[in-house]
């Protein structure tokens, strides 16, 4: 299993979510945040932010680094780590399948990353075959769009999907978050996708509706109106 940070709720756990960092970061990049909106105990959510292990990352010149999987460089559609997307993948599996154990049923477990970390969850929720909370990808993009078709598992008109992208990112250029979010809505997936003023990063406004979002993804009442819960919806955010 992989090594992380665990935050619990004071009583027992009723949902959970497990966001996964970028590429050179760890668990900790989102701590601060997600322990300031005080989800374990408005939620009742556990939350894990787990570490990726270090390797060398060829679009870094072989630095070694904390990464999901190999990146060979920011296009994204030629050649990619096919074998380390799997490779991790099965390391989300493993974390889904461990709260499974601990009691939270699978639509109840939500989940999210930014960068690497978003790309690696969009991943495996098509791929998953039950029920989930939701999927969330910032600043990211979807592995692999090629084989989406022969292997998505995930049924299409279940699975929550919320993309945001900044249009002035320069690492995951929006170009590339745009055709992921067309790619998954071939195949049926409903896609939110959110575009806001900013580079490779989070802005205020955006954490807001974040914060809006998953508590309506896992809030106790489940007829509450969820933002953004719309087939293919684009919203642009200027500011």
């Amino acid at each position: 299993m992989l090594e992380q940070i665990e935050i619990n709720p004071q009583g027992p756990a009723r949902c959970s979510i497990i966001w996964l960092h970028g590429l050179g970061a760890d668990g900790h990049d989102f701590e601060p945040l997600l322990r300031e909106w005080r989800l374990a105990d408005s939620l009742g959510a556990r939350i894990l932010l787990p570490h990726a292990p270090p390797r060398p990352v060829t679009l870094n010149g072989g630095m070694v680094m904390r990464a999901w999987y190999d990146i060979y460089d920011l296009g994204f559609s030629g050649r990619e780590d096919q074998e380390g997307i799997r490779r991790a993948s099965g390391w989300l599996l493993e974390l889904i399948e461990g709260e499974q154990a601990r009691g939270i049923d699978s639509a109840n477990i939500l989940l999210a990353g930014f960068s690497q970390g978003g790309a690696l969850s969009l991943y495996t929720a098509v791929r998953f075959p039950a029920p989930l909370a939701g999927v969330l990808a910032l600043s990211s993009y979807l592995p692999l769009a090629d084989r989406l078709g022969p292997e998505k598992r995930a049924d299409p008109a279940a699975l929550t999907i919320r993309m945001d992208h900044g249009d002035q990112d320069q690492v995951v250029a929006p170009a590339i978050a745009a055709r992921s979010r067309d790619r998954l809505l071939s195949e049926g997936f409903r896609v939110d996708f959110h575009s806001w003023h900013m580079a490779h990063s989070l802005c205020p406004p955006q954490m807001e509706s974040l914060h809006r979002w998953i508590t309506a993804r896992l809030g106790r009442t489940r007829t509450d109106p969820v933002d953004g819960d719309q087939s293919g919806a684009r919203r642009e955010h200027p500011q």
